[in-house]
């Protein structure tokens, strides 16, 4: 039976919200893009003509495509009879081999696209970009401008001169930022499995792919996902993690696999490929995305049981007299992870103190800060509008 008959629903809804998309992210992994022998052209070619026939259908694509350093690695060892002291899972070879890789990538998409009459543009960021809001703006202002022309947008991590704090880690973690950047309607992630599986499918040979999450939030993820692709650098771990960012924010994710014959044609036809993630019934802010997933924490701050029913069931701010534990060397405005006393995550939030003034009023009752502090401007240590529950990191 396949997977529409199953669920009949799931056609109809799936054909609902494709029917409402008018701007779409598209991510594809170095594992849908690359064979045995590096990037494969035709395999690009084969995806560009499917995104060419929806950006004549008025449909505007942002893609984000992994495979400079695929691109790389195969011109090096093209040109050198004897690569193998070359480690590429070391960080500059692997900057190196982007270097040449990227311009070999774009140069496929620009000859792709050239044979619809559709020109691209190349985007290229640092988590350091999104991470200024000026920057960020810019960024938003400039792919928005683009898509206006009728331009389609490639986007990469510059990994030539990302280093490892100011890489976003994966290029799932980077479209889920682009999807809020861009104000995407969907998010598409392609990758080589055929969907989500309700357990690893190479440890177990009962897996079955799961044609729709409708509450990813409740979803143990880590459970799930305990394996990664041996190409790509994120794995069902991290798509799922993108996904439940993009659930926070309005906006669905469908999973397919982009080793299948024409797989973008036939979703947007209103097959059933792949999974659907449906987007969460509690949506956050822009500003409160923007807060928690831009920058890594630079500490954990670890609260009782009180104040941690306080910020999950209340929406309550994190005062000092909640907190028990404070870890890290960060200053004042530091994003910090929020857990509590068993570890189990709560949320991410901006803070008021340093890691030293909060170690020093921990316990302590709003009242009392300034006789510690000699100056203690905000009562909170985390204020509820710079804090995001939940968040997936």
């Amino acid at each position: 039976m396949s997977q529409e008959a199953a669920r009949p629903e799931a056609g109809a809804l799936r054909r609902e919200i494709l029917g409402r998309t008018k701007r779409v992210v598209v991510k594809v992994g170095s594992a849908v893009l690359t064979s045995d022998k590096g990037l494969d052209p035709g395999i690009v070619g084969r995806l560009v003509d499917q995104i060419a026939a929806l950006h004549e259908q008025n449909l505007e694509v942002v893609l984000v495509s992994s495979g400079a350093v695929a691109a790389g690695r195969m011109r090096i060892r093209q040109n050198r009879l004897d690569a193998s002291n070359i480690d590429f899972a070391e960080l500059p070879s692997r900057q190196a081999a982007s270097a040449i890789g990227q311009s070999r990538l774009m140069h496929e998409y620009d000859e792709a696209f050239s044979r619809y009459g559709k020109t691209v543009a190349q985007i290229l960021l640092t988590r350091e970009d999104l991470k200024s809001r000026a920057r960020f703006r810019n960024a938003r202002n400039t792919i928005r401008r683009l898509l206006d022309w009728g331009v389609i947008p490639i986007v990469n991590e510059n990994d030539t001169v990302a280093v490892a704090e100011l890489k976003f880690g994966d290029n799932d973690t980077l479209a889920s930022l682009i999807v809020d950047l861009v104000g995407a309607d969907l998010f598409v992630n392609l990758t080589s499995a055929d969907g989500v599986f309700d357990k690893n499918p190479d440890k177990h040979t009962d897996a079955c792919c799961v044609p729709m999450i409708e509450d990813i939030e409740s979803l143990d993820i880590e459970a799930m996902c305990d394996g990664k692709t041996s190409v790509g650098s994120g794995g069902m771990y991290s798509k799922l993690r993108a996904a439940r960012r993009a659930a926070q924010l309005g906006v669905p994710t469908l999973i397919v696999s982009g080793k299948s014959a024409l797989a973008l044609t036939r979703i947007f036809a209103g097959e059933v490929l792949g999974t659907l993630v449906l987007p969460c019934g509690r949506l956050v802010s822009h500003r409160k995305f923007w807060v928690a997933y831009h920058d890594d924490p630079a500490g954990t701050v670890s609260v009782d049981a009180g104040a941690a029913k306080a910020l999950r069931e209340n929406g309550k701010s994190l005062l000092p007299a909640g907190i028990r534990k404070v870890e890290g060397r960060f200053e004042r405005g530091a994003l910090v992870r929020i857990v509590d006393l068993d570890g189990r995550h709560v949320g991410v939030g901006l803070s008021n103190y340093s890691g030293d003034e909060l170690t020093r009023i921990q316990g302590r009752k709003s009242s009392e800060l300034a006789e510690v502090l000699g100056s203690a401007p905000y009562p909170e240590a985390v204020h509820r509008d710079n804090l995001l529950l939940d968040a997936a990191l």
